[in-house]
């Protein structure tokens, strides 16, 4: 029967007159049309690595292809949209990032994507980098750590809304204080582990959920969408205190940092340059008062990281710096009382302080135009404390459209930023893209992080591919994965939504942001015209970048050995379909 069908369908059309695509004119159409699809492609920012992939490579790439298309055939189907019980879900690859964490653990492309070797986290904030059930676990084991609320949390509005923070107290609560009563006052320290067992919903257990809940944007919340981001952005920004509170404690914090180097590295990761507001006080274990500047928590962090990579497990670990970041909606003496102290731990730690940022919801803080002044007052101690403290700012993390915000990203291209945090409203101006490829300033994406705060809808809808096509240099990065839902800190997840998501992009597209990640890393300093010369000199040059780019394309070349071994080839494989 399908074939009379067939058959009656050719005879209709030659009735009909209707073109074969193997006849001649159309075919000549189709080649005009497949050259003008590759003109395009040769504009990508990684058009240059795509060409060079060895042999070996190039089958990886194939093969991940193939798993690609039979994932997205059997594993985004009608039946797990029906599992999810949610009439207002439709299943397509690269979903909401919320609703699809569970099955792309499940899926092949998880298993490659996990091994990937990833370069270097240039983008990420440190007090959303915890594991929030082992810093609990550590804290329930150490005396004296504390629950300190701003109220009573004796009602399900107050757990929801009230601000509380974890603390250390030599001083042990009395037995009869409970932070959930309604008698509760203000500020007092309630040991942990009391306030842990005495929680009303489920003990300890439904104590550490509701930790949870407070330092993670849940699935319902990212979901909002009508309530826009300025919403998520609140509850964001409250996460940060609490997780602050948590790990900077030096018992904790130290184990805090070795246990981050370590997660890293074995998700692929093998330096990271991190952001801190400085913001949450340190305390070290023998002193009475919480630090006044920032000294002791640059010393421990500098120690654990040293310890590290001297440890058999981190042998392969490259390091780790800090880019110094200052709230951006404080006030003028604030701003310039945080630079003042960059400088100074600049000077002290001349090996660990990369970089200047700012940072905080663009959309309600200052904008650079704005800090104009403070930023030329810094650049100038900078030049008389004989320190060179480069920006690496955030910028265009909006949904705006030329107003002051969006413009924040000429402000930063102008003051000479040598990476952009989020870019996310760049693909709208075409002049600052080209200024971007001449500058080879290269833009820090976090696909996730945007889906969640509410940027776009999934990473269908993201603007990298965008700028991916124009030629811009990009890396993923994983921005806030404790707050964000990732729930591990590597990168895996957004490697994996960008994969998916993107039918351009493949295997060797991610290959090639992982490439710009160790290209654009800040091993050392330099100066500016060090920094644009030892990028064009890439693995040609005779520095520490050069000396990492060839580790990681050395590791490049074995994860693709192993997706060949572990996958098989397929003689007839297609990589287009």
């Amino acid at each position: 029967m399908a074939q009379d069908a067939a058959a009656n369908d050719v005879d209709w059309e030659k009735a009909e007159g209707v073109p074969s695509l193997s006849d001649p004119f159309i075919q000549k159409y189709l080649t005009g049309r497949d050259a003008l699809v590759e003109q395009e492609k040769k504009q990508r920012s990684d058009r240059v690595f795509r060409e060079n992939l060895s042999p070996m490579a190039a089958e990886a790439c194939a093969i991940v292809d193939q798993i690609r298309f039979e994932e997205q055939q059997t594993l985004w189907t009608k039946e797990y949209e029906d599992s999810l019980d949610n009439e207002h879900v439709d299943v397509f690859p690269g979903m909401m990032f919320s609703l699809a964490k569970d099955r792309m653990e499940k899926s092949k492309l998880w298993k490659i994507v996990s091994k990937m070797p990833k370069g270097a986290l240039l983008h990420c904030h440190l007090e959303a980098m915890v594991d929030l059930d082992w810093a609990l676990e550590e804290a329930f084991t150490l005396p004296g750590v504390c629950i300190t609320s701003r109220g009573p949390l004796s009602s399900p509005e107050a757990r929801l809304k009230t601000a509380f923070s974890f603390t250390y107290s030599k001083t042990v609560a009395k037995d009869d204080v409970s932070v959930w009563a309604e008698t509760y006052a203000a500020n007092t320290p309630i040991l942990l582990t009391a306030a842990a067992d005495s929680f009303s919903d489920g003990g300890r257990k439904g104590f550490i959920e509701w930790i949870r809940s407070r330092v993670t944007i849940t699935s319902d919340e990212h979901l909002r969408h009508h309530e826009g981001p300025n919403e998520a952005w609140r509850k964001f920004m409250s996460c940060f205190p609490i997780l602050g509170s948590l790990i900077y404690y030096e018992p904790i914090y130290r184990k805090f940092i070795r246990r981050l180097c370590k997660q890293l590295l074995d998700d692929g990761v093998n330096y990271v340059d991190m952001r801190s507001a400085f913001y949450t006080p340190y305390r070290c274990a023998e002193q009475g008062e919480w630090d006044k500047d920032s000294f002791n928590m640059l010393a421990h962090m500098e120690d654990e990281i040293d310890a590290f990579k001297a440890s058999e497990e981190g042998k392969s670990f490259w390091g780790g710096r800090m880019i110094w970041t200052t709230i951006r909606a404080f006030d003028k003496r604030a701003v310039i009382e945080s630079m003042k102290q960059c400088i100074e731990m600049k000077l002290e730690f001349p090996d660990l302080i990369a970089g200047y940022d700012l940072v905080g919801q663009e959309d309600l803080g200052r904008s650079l135009a704005d800090l104009a002044p403070e930023l030329f007052w810094f650049r100038k101690k900078c030049a008389e404390s004989g320190v060179d403290i480069p920006f690496f700012f955030h910028a265009g993390e909006t949904l705006g459209d030329g107003d002051s915000v969006d413009e924040n990203l000429f402000d930063a291209i102008v003051l000479g930023t040598r990476r952009i945090g989020h870019g996310f409203s760049l693909y709208k101006h075409p002049l600052l893209i080209d200024m971007v490829k001449e500058k080879r300033i290269l833009v820090e994406s976090c696909p996730v992080s945007n889906e969640v705060l509410r940027l776009c809808g999934s990473i269908m809808s993201h603007p990298l591919p965008a700028l991916l096509a124009r030629g811009v240099p990009c890396s993923l990065c994983n921005d806030d994965p404790t707050i964000l839902g990732q729930g591990a800190m590597g990168m895996s997840h957004d490697f994996w939504q960008a994969l998916q998501g993107w039918h351009n992009l493949g295997l060797a597209g991610l290959g090639s942001l992982a490439e710009n990640s160790v290209r654009w890393a800040s091993f050392e300093d330099y100066t500016a015209k060090e920094w644009v010369q030892d990028l064009k000199d890439g693995t040609m040059g005779k520095g520490i970048r050069a000396q990492r780019l060839k580790e990681w394309i050395g590791q490049w070349e074995k994860f693709c050995a192993w997706i060949v071994d572990e996958f098989g080839v397929d003689e007839n494989l297609d990589p287009a379909e």
